[in-house]
């Protein structure tokens, strides 16, 4: 009696569609990280413009239209008419002016609700057909939960200036951007995950702590983001438009002025826009300083180009907001600077993937 070897066909068919399916679920992803990233651009745009005060409806569904009438473009501008940011500051603002910092904001809000439509519907598409492995499932409905929460604090931030300021609240501010930014590190580090599953190792020892110090640089330039956040949220950036001195001192007159001091960090202009320089040289010489270190090591080469990179978007966005600060923040430099900052924290991400100690898995 003769035996037939098993054929290792079906085996190596069925590694192939998961492959497949692993890139189809990772470049999805992807989308999603870019979208978020497109997001805070948009975002940025529309804080430097004051256009986030323009709608003062929540309407998830039906906000997704515009005024389609001129009545209905009246009576949203009545309502605007409302508000301290208005009676304050834009007494006398007409129709058009109105119009122009409305479509900015409804803009931002119909790009929040593509992005929702853009993960939630291939997701259960994927889930359907049995695409996604199951270890994967809770990640994804954490995503999805982060992105509600996220629309809830958009309009909780929009809300802090319905009342008495004439602009949002710098911390729903910050807080709205920090969950932008763990949504968008979320996505990008499971895209990694399903598209590079296996970087090369290390052979270097040393590489352990070079990683170490790249997770410092990661967390430090989180910081810095919401530090950037801070700034936005007060005008920060629009005073002390001199580097390396603020109006002839290093450190600002006034810098520790407030009560309790622990405010100033928040609410003291000076203060704000000194920590936000000071974090954002320091994530530079960071930078620098990891590179060099790993051209003495042994590592592999995309995770030494991944290095390199961080470098180089470190060196880029500092020039960028330097830029923005000497030429008083123009709308189109800020929403780049806001942008290279998570441009930078996705690259931080990327050595961090990549660069994996000796022997691990």
């Amino acid at each position: 009696m003769t035996t037939s070897a098993p054929s290792s066909f079906p085996a190596s068919s069925a590694l192939e569609r998961s492959a497949g399916h692993e890139r189809a679920v990772g470049l999805w992803l992807l989308i999603c990280a870019a979208m978020v990233l497109a997001m805070a651009v948009i975002g940025a745009i529309t804080r430097l413009t004051e256009s986030g005060l323009s709608i003062m409806e929540w309407a998830p569904l039906a906000g997704t239209l515009p005024p389609l009438s001129e009545a209905e473009w009246q009576r949203v501008f009545e309502i605007y008419k409302q508000i301290p940011e208005y009676t304050e500051e834009n007494v006398g603002m007409t129709l058009a002016e109105f119009k122009t910092i409305f479509w900015w904001e409804w803009f931002h809000r119909l790009w929040g609700r593509l992005i929702g439509v853009v993960f939630l519907v291939p997701f259960i598409w994927f889930l359907v057909k049995g695409r996604i492995e199951r270890p994967l499932i809770p990640h994804m409905i954490a995503i999805f939960v982060l992105g509600a929460l996220q629309g809830g604090m958009g309009w909780y931030m929009v809300a802090s200036g319905f009342a008495d300021i004439t602009d949002v609240s710098q911390y729903r501010l910050v807080a709205h951007l920090v969950i932008a930014v763990a949504i968008y590190g979320y996505l990008l580090w499971v895209a990694f995950l399903l598209l590079a599953p296996g970087p090369e190792a290390s052979a270097d020892p040393r590489s352990g702590a070079l990683r170490r110090g790249l997770a410092a640089l990661v967390g430090l330039g989180v910081v810095a983001i919401a530090s950037g956040g801070f700034v936005a949220g007060i005008n920060a950036g629009f005073t002390y438009n001199t580097f390396p001195l603020m109006d002839g001192d290093l450190v600002p007159a006034g810098y520790g002025e407030l009560e309790p001091w622990l405010l100033n960090h928040f609410e003291n202009v000076g203060a704000v826009q000194f920590n936000h320089r000071l974090l954002g040289a320091v994530t530079l010489v960071l930078a620098a300083g990891l590179w060099l270190w790993s051209r003495r090591l042994t590592l592999s080469g995309p995770a030494a180009r991944a290095v390199a990179l961080v470098f180089a978007m470190a060196l880029l966005q500092f020039g960028l907001g330097l830029s923005a600060l000497l030429l008083v923040v123009p709308v189109w430099l800020g929403a780049l600077h806001q942008g290279g900052a998570l441009v930078l924290f996705g690259l931080g991400l990327w050595a961090l993937y990549q660069l994996r100690p000796a022997g691990a898995r």
